[in-house]
């Protein structure tokens, strides 16, 4: 017998080669039916899979990432038979699984226009039907490269002849199909219960523009069809909230042709950004941070010291001034720790909060420029806090309820991971076991859930994540908090101690919002451009049912802007009915309706985006009614 080690600490006596599905069976056969995959000592494994010795097992289900991965990649493969039935002379390239679905990429001589896309996802759920079984076998390298050959699959060769030549290749066969693939799959096809493809899009072989230009078809895959039903739903929804289709209407940015991935804020985008920026200055001046101000250009030598020439140069620009290199910031912290070393601190400064809204340029390939959401240059609220080690799990805490307090205040829910030692890191094992362990101990203090994200920390320390969620369910990694011990090193960095030595201090980088433009883009989508009434370019709209009555909105309109409110007045000669709609594409939260009656009693007609007509007010208990929500910074969706 063998022993088994579940993931919850509980161990079963099993017999030598059962199959991991065996084993999920004997552990509930309701696990065992939804069931996708697992872990051995760790390792991606099947269901299909021998015990073959004492180990830990992990089952997993469409609720693990690992596990709808499995899913996934085995719906690509169903995909790649589909179109081979149906359309034999196409080439096979890759089919991964991804974030919330697969692709594969095809080399093929007609385009997939939507009636040929129908044709193969009718294809694709026959395919389910038919329940085959998925089965692994493996060949040495030079036969893999023969089998493939013989199948007329170039692209497949090509990727087996880059392998080392005592390889041995594994490939998959489902019914008539085989695939070269390193798995993992679920045991068959039955298992994807709902499928859809979703779009199709250019691709260079292996990412290369030299290379030929193949067709990328997307889709996705659920185990049940009400599942994916929602994830279609949230898919159109999210179509109408695009933040670039929105911004455009509402005139908030462009990206302009002369400028790819360099948003131009017009005057309401930039209202927007200077509330989030007003808001964010408030709660760090609560918060006990100091604001600092660094260049956006420093000596390339400053990035060498600091390590990011070596880890990130292909994404900075450079430039010559005067015979000297020098680079334009991608990041903040190597100019936070030069304005730290500009004086002599004692411990009785410690902690020292640090903020900054820096501006910093990244190079992004155009490929993968979106809106706002990917651009090349944006402000990042990055702050930098200065402490003694003991003081590492306080800060850490504060800084999780700081970041905590902005999601709660637009609505958001969010989750956490912390992420771990990356293979390119800099720093001794000891340093990051104190740093991932002071990372953990504040989590479990404040009660947080988090799930590990392994080998995802930044190069110089292990991270906290935080990932909000939309209206909709989509999830966004905006807020992060990275322990640091190596900067410091690098830069020398001390404070004078009780005892009058130089001590070396630990350091955070944090950002709450992370990039201010790409949280407009999240903003914008949340909301539907619908923004609460304190980040609205325009508060209220002033609507004059004639020019009989304009006089009287411009008074109106002086004591709305007198009393800080954000304030436009429509004067065009259009009909009441023709403004309000206007109003009402516009998302402006309240709109005065002006006329006889309003005029000869000295009130307002408010109408609200939100609630509809609210009837007739006194001025004075609007102004209370607007400011006490911009005050309290209502949230409302």
């Amino acid at each position: 017998m063998l022993k088994v080690t579940l993931k919850d600490g509980k161990e079963l006596q099993v017999e030598e080669g059962l199959s991991v599905g065996e084993v999920a069976n004997i552990i509930s056969p309701s696990l065992r039916k939804k069931a996708l995959g697992a872990k051995i000592n760790g390792n991606k494994a099947e269901l299909m899979d021998k015990i073959t010795e004492d180990c830990t097992l992990e089952i997993l289900t469409f609720e693990d990432e690992d596990g709808k991965a499995t899913l996934r990649h085995t719906a690509s493969h169903i995909l790649a038979q589909a179109v081979k039935r149906l359309y034999p002379e196409v080439k096979l390239a890759i089919g991964p699984s991804i974030d919330n679905g697969f692709y594969y990429d095809f080399d093929a001589d007609f385009p997939f226009t939507p009636e040929v896309m129908e044709k193969i996802e009718k294809e694709m759920e026959k395919i389910v039907k038919e329940n085959m079984q998925l089965e692994k076998f493996v060949l040495s390298r030079e036969d893999a490269i023969k089998f493939m050959k013989e199948k007329d699959e170039p692209y497949k060769v090509e990727l087996i002849q880059d392998l080392p030549e005592d390889a041995e290749i594994s490939f998959y066969k489902q019914g008539e199909f085989v695939d070269l693939c390193a798995g993992p799959h679920v045991p068959s096809t039955k298992e994807v219960k709902a499928i859809k493809l979703l779009s199709v899009a250019g691709a260079y072989w292996r990412g290369n523009e030299k290379n030929k230009m193949l067709q990328r078809i997307y889709g996705t895959a659920f185990t049940k069809k009400s599942d994916l039903d929602d994830y279609i739903h949230m898919l159109e929804e999210a179509k109408k909230r695009d933040h670039r289709k929105i911004g455009k209407e509402l005139g908030l940015f462009v990206i302009p042709e002369e400028g790819p991935g360099f948003p131009l804020f017009l005057p309401k985008g930039v209202q927007i950004k200077n509330s989030l920026l007003e808001y964010w200055r408030e709660i760090h001046r609560k918060a006990g941070y100091v604001e600092i101000e660094t260049p956006i250009i420093l000596s390339r030598h400053l990035w060498e010291n600091s390590g990011h020439w070596d880890h990130y140069k292909d994404n900075m620009y450079s430039v010559s001034i005067d015979d000297q290199d020098f680079a334009i910031k991608p990041m903040n912290c190597p100019g936070g720790m030069l304005a730290y070393k500009t004086q002599i601190h004692s411990y009785r400064e410690l902690p020292m909060r640090v903020a900054e809204l820096g501006r910093v340029h990244r190079h992004e390939l155009s490929g993968a420029l979106h809106g706002l959401m990917r651009v090349r240059a944006f402000t990042q609220d990055d702050a930098h806090i200065f402490m003694l080690p003991e003081q590492i799990k306080d800060e850490i805490k504060g800084v999780a309820k700081l970041i905590d307090g902005v999601y709660k205040t637009f609505g958001f829910k969010y989750h956490v991971e912390l992420s771990t030692r990356p293979e390119d890191s800099m720093g001794t094992d000891e340093e990051w076991q104190i740093a991932e362990d002071g990372l953990r101990e504040a989590l479990e203090e404040l009660g947080l859930q988090y799930k590990i994200n392994e080998g995802d920390g930044a190069f110089y320390g292990p991270k906290i994540d935080f990932h909000l969620e939309d209206c909709i369910g989509r999830t966004w990694q905006c807020g992060t908090i990275q322990l640091d011990m190596q900067m410091p090193q690098r830069f020398d960095l001390n404070y004078i101690g009780k005892d009058g030595e130089k001590h070396r201090p630990v350091m955070i980088h944090r950002v709450a919002f992370g990039s201010i433009e790409r949280f407009i883009g999240i903003l914008i989508e949340h909301y539907a451009g619908k923004f609460p009434v304190w980040i609205a370019p325009v508060q209220v709209k002033i609507l004059p049912i004639s020019d009989k009555f304009m006089d009287y909105a411009k008074s109106v309109e002086k004591t709305l802007f007198e009393n800080g409110i954000r304030v436009e007045i429509d004067d065009r000669a259009e009909k009441i009915g023709y403004k309000i709609r206007e109003a009402q594409l516009e998302k402006v939260p309240y709109m005065l309706i002006l006329g006889e009656k309003e005029m000869s009693e000295n009130n307002i007609s408010v109408r609200s985006r939100k609630d509809g007509d609210l009837g007739s007010v006194s001025l004075e208990s609007f102004i209370e009614k607007i400011n006490s929500e911009i005050t309290n910074r209502v949230n409302e969706l």
